[in-house]
């Protein structure tokens, strides 16, 4: 079914292509349904982008960008990139590295973020990857679990299976499993703890290494957006008033920008300060703001930053 679809979208790529009101449209790529569809869809709602991608739909055009959306199984995503079906894609890193396919890796996105990790039955006792040796693995990652087993000296008996992975111990299929985990609960269900986390995984960025210029430009415009919109997630925008003779020392802990602003307010004596703060290091930064002599601080969030 699945290769059937692809040659449908092959097709069908194959006739916009050579459409000229079509050819320069970005075709993107993004999992149909779960939690990285909803996170992709929601950076693209948080750079403007407009399009219809209600229940059902395979397909859709922006109405804003020049852009085309596909929404197709994550595993599918890594395969019409490289085929240049989709001109870019977003998958789980994971995927990305399990399918093997030949995409440059845009960017990294940041959201959507899990660990592949092995697991054991609880009541079992683990002390190292060593116990791993001669045991039957079930997964749904064999490659990136082969790769982790070579690289640690170990050779184990690989099941892979395209779903339930957690019930393989309680079948006698399997000694462990090797699974994406999120917040362990689907394991603590099954009967089974987390051991070993052997790859962390986010959203990617993948792009086919074939782009025309009028491709890669609207690319170019299109992580752009992204950029700002990532930026001022990880940045606050604050307004102070302080002391004019504690202006120097806070204006030593906020580079902002380029550097903060200062107005002059209608207390003698007194100036507010507008600068941003990084999420990193906010509540330390706050705390020395305080400590010399800020007061009435207000913390607004940034919808975008661009430099």
């Amino acid at each position: 079914m699945a290769n059937f679809a692809r040659q449908i979208v092959l097709l069908s790529g194959t006739r916009f292509r050579g459409d000229p009101l079509l050819m320069d449209l970005l075709r993107i790529a993004i999992q149909k349904s779960g939690r990285l569809s909803e996170d992709s869809l929601n950076l693209f709602k948080e750079c403007g982008i407009k399009f219809d991608s209600g229940t059902g739909r395979l397909k859709t055009t922006s109405n804003n960008f020049p852009a085309e959306f596909l929404f197709l199984r994550d595993d599918d995503i890594p395969g019409y990139v490289e085929d240049g079906v989709a001109d870019i894609g977003i998958v789980g890193e994971n995927v990305h590295v399990e399918t093997g396919r030949h995409v440059e890796v845009v960017k990294k996105l940041g959201f959507s973020k899990c660990r592949l990790s092995i697991a054991i039955p609880r009541g079992e006792s683990y002390g190292g990857v060593q116990e791993l040796q001669g045991k039957a693995i079930a997964t749904s990652y064999p490659t990136i679990l082969g790769n982790f087993l070579k690289e640690n000296g170990i050779t184990a008996d690989i099941h892979e299976i395209s779903g339930s992975v957690e019930i393989a111990p309680s079948i006698g299929l399997a000694h462990a499993v090797c699974d994406i985990v999120s917040s362990g609960s689907t394991l603590l269900a099954n009967g089974l703890k987390e051991v070993e986390v052997i790859f962390r995984s986010e959203a990617v960025m993948i792009g086919s290494e074939k782009l025309s210029d009028a491709k890669r430009s609207i690319l170019s415009k299109l992580l752009f957006r992204i950029q700002a919109v990532q930026t001022a997630k990880n940045n606050k925008y604050i307004v102070l008033n302080a002391p004019n003779a504690s202006l120097p020392e806070i204006i030593g802990l906020l580079p902002g920008m380029k550097s903060p602003t200062i107005v002059p307010l209608g207390t003698e004596g007194w100036s507010a300060v507008h600068s941003v703060l990084s999420e990193e290091d906010f509540w330390d930064k706050i705390d020395a703001l305080r400590s010399a002599g800020a007061e009435g601080i207000l913390v607004v969030p940034i919808e975008k930053m661009i430099y």
